[in-house]
């Protein structure tokens, strides 16, 4: 009996824990692999910029006339996606 309840505990940590973030982690990578030049982002860091030029593993961004060479994985998924509809 301790048994079923144990494997039972396993089943639901892993739909209530484990699935959503591999679903996640999922849909970000497919969001950093459709980043074009152009698309304005947000960083984990809250600096706002605009894509100048991609790299394999960072991008170039620009803000207020800086450009700094960030890595890909900085860009912040939700915060970019909310950024790109308000701005059309």
């Amino acid at each position: 009996m301790t048994f079923v309840m144990m494997g039972l505990i396993i089943v639901v940590f892993y739909f209530f824990m484990i699935r959503p973030q591999m679903k996640r982690s999922k849909e970000q990578k497919k969001f950093r692999e459709g980043l074009k030049a152009g698309d304005r982002i947000v960083t984990i860091g809250g600096i706002h910029g605009r894509i100048i030029e991609l790299k394999e593993k960072t991008a170039i961004i620009e803000s207020e006339k800086t450009r700094l060479e960030i890595s890909r994985e900085a860009i912040s998924m939700d915060s970019a996606g909310l950024m790109n509809q308000q701005g059309k």
